[in-house]
């Protein structure tokens, strides 16, 4: 298919998605959603690839919610739901899926790397989840958040809104690596994935999520969390508003 919202790469093994919106900070919309969908397609669909390589470009891995699109569908997108079986299946398909980030991660940006199987990040890496000052919450995003980090830094981090350094990250196992040069560290991993069967992956995949507490009643209780507070008057305000005018909630 062609893809307008993300590059995809071939290499030995290797499928490389780049998020390319860098005019919206790489937000995440309906359309980006089914694009990774259709990579993730791609990469199964490829008995030689082991891995799926998803980044950013020009300082930005991803900035989360597109609001220019949320500001336009009213409502009515069920971006919720969609967001949350795209971090579900980074934790189910028979491929490893690695983050590589090198610049600013906010919002659902977290998501997709907190979901990841390894996120390897640049010492310029910088994590926030700001949805506090909209209004909202991550909803979508702490389940995948607190498998990876625990209950009480994915709580901090979501009423304090601070931004955190990628040592930061590393030190709460956000982040796996923070490297200069993350494509070292990528061979390397690399180097084991080739010499596993997609089958095991899979197999280890399906069993830890056993451990994770990410289910199906965690599903529906984020997605209708997640639409609930996405319709409130007061948020779509605020939104309609940063689109408008560039006015973020505190200047109001």
């Amino acid at each position: 298919m062609a893809y307008r919202t993300i590059e995809l790469r071939r290499e030995p093994g290797l499928l490389r998605v780049t998020l390319a919106r860098p005019e919206r900070r790489n937000g995440i919309d309906d359309e980006t959603l089914r694009e990774l969908h259709a990579a993730l397609d791609e990469a199964e669909g490829d008995a030689a690839c082991r891995a799926v390589v998803l980044a950013g470009r020009d300082g930005v891995f991803s900035t989360g919610m597109d609001f220019q699109s949320a500001a336009g569908d009213g409502g009515a997108s069920d971006g919720g739901a969609a967001f949350f079986a795209l971090l579900e299946r980074f934790t189910t398909v028979p491929r490893v899926v690695i983050a590589q980030v090198d610049g600013q991660v906010a919002g659902g940006g977290v998501g997709l790397a907190a979901a990841s199987d390894f996120v390897h990040a640049t010492a310029r890496s910088t994590f926030a989840l700001p949805e506090a000052l909209w209004g909202l919450l991550p909803c979508c995003v702490l389940p995948f958040l607190v498998r990876r980090v625990g209950f009480q830094k994915a709580y901090a981090a979501t009423l304090s809104t601070q931004t955190i350094s990628a040592a930061e990250a590393y030190r709460i196992h956000l982040v796996d690596e923070v490297a200069e040069r993350p494509e070292t560290v990528l061979r390397q991993l690399l180097f084991r994935l080739n010499r596993l069967d997609p089958v095991v992956v899979g197999d280890a995949k399906r069993y830890f999520r056993a451990f994770s507490g990410v289910d199906d009643r965690l599903r529906e209780h984020a997605v209708a969390e997640f639409g609930r507070l996405m319709s409130a008057p007061a948020v779509r305000q605020r939104i309609t508003e940063f689109v408008a005018h560039g006015r973020y909630p505190w200047e109001r």
